[in-house]
């Protein structure tokens, strides 16, 4: 049984990492908030002072932390991964980050005998409690398969895209799809109230017919009853959209509603926002309309 470590403990990170102990495997951890490693040491886990003491004792290092930048300190930093783990050592980014960036740092850790998977993830934090995330996964195919294993701990639908930074490019389409879709729900919202219908029982009908989505399911209640405590909070969705607007300018397209369902994002945070429910940008729309 492989020696594990995970970086990164937060909403998405800590139930991860707790499925991986639960399943029995010697776990090392570590998060820039010691307290948030407190309820995996006392199930057995290892705390480590930092991402280098983390990689020193395991195989395979698991990291799940918010941005490029985070993820780029956590893997090359003063005492990040690189200068703690030995030739043959597996990394598996799961966190949201640029493409460009995370081929960057394979190549980078390549050249020190470790591997390095993108493996993004999409089902928010009830699947990564439940063992349900997708996980669409880039990098080595003969590493994908030995880590596979591990990967189902984590998910239920788990997909070998490609070579590295496919993960990322294919996290990149299921956030478009998810943000767009987000925007169209809002608008759907907007007109329904505007016109004095029970938004409820406007969900309700549409989840009936082609209009369905998860998205629909999920978030129109929340517009419904105008429920904005942050589950999914909008500053990852709004960094999301954006690594999605970044690759679409060096590949030379255009997205249109991918920079609508931004441009109504940015919009969010500039009014505070950020820890709100994606579902808010309801509120972003009504700004432009009469409705109390």
């Amino acid at each position: 049984m492989p020696n594990l470590g995970f970086i990164g403990l937060g909403a998405m990170g800590a139930p991860m990492a707790g499925r991986l102990r639960a399943a029995g495997h010697p776990l090392a951890v570590y998060a820039r908030r010691a307290a948030a490693a407190e309820p995996l040491v006392a199930r057995g886990a290892r705390a480590c002072a930092s991402a280098r003491e983390v990689a020193a004792g395991s195989d395979i290092v698991f990291v799940m932390v918010t941005d490029t930048r985070d993820v780029e300190e956590v893997v090359l930093g003063d005492d990040g991964i690189a200068h703690g783990a030995r030739a043959g050592t597996v990394v598996i980014v799961m966190s949201t980050i640029s493409p460009v960036a995370i081929r960057a740092l394979a190549t980078e850790l390549k050249q020190r005998g470790i591997e390095l998977l993108d493996a993004p993830v999409s089902g928010g934090v009830t699947g990564a409690a439940a063992g349900t995330l997708s996980i669409m996964v880039g990098g080595d195919a003969r590493t994908f398969e030995r880590c596979k294993p591990l990967l189902e701990l984590l998910g239920k639908t788990i997909v070998h895209v490609g070579a590295s930074g496919a993960g990322q490019v294919a996290k990149a389409c299921n956030q478009i799809c998810i943000v767009v879709n987000q925007l169209g729900v809002a608008e759907a919202m907007l007109v329904g109230a505007k016109c004095g219908l029970d938004l409820g029982k406007l969900q309700q009908v549409l989840m009936g017919g082609f209009a369905a989505s998860r998205i629909l399911e999920v978030q129109g209640p929340k517009m419904a009853a105008r429920d904005f405590n942050g589950k999914i909070e909008s500053r990852l969705h709004h960094k999301d959209i954006h690594i999605v607007l970044d690759l679409a300018r060096e590949l030379g397209i255009t997205l249109p509603a991918s920079a609508l369902a931004a441009d109504m994002l940015t919009r969010l945070q500039d009014v505070g926002g950020a820890r709100q429910d994606s579902a808010a940008v309801l509120s972003i729309l009504e700004q432009f309309t009469e409705i109390p």
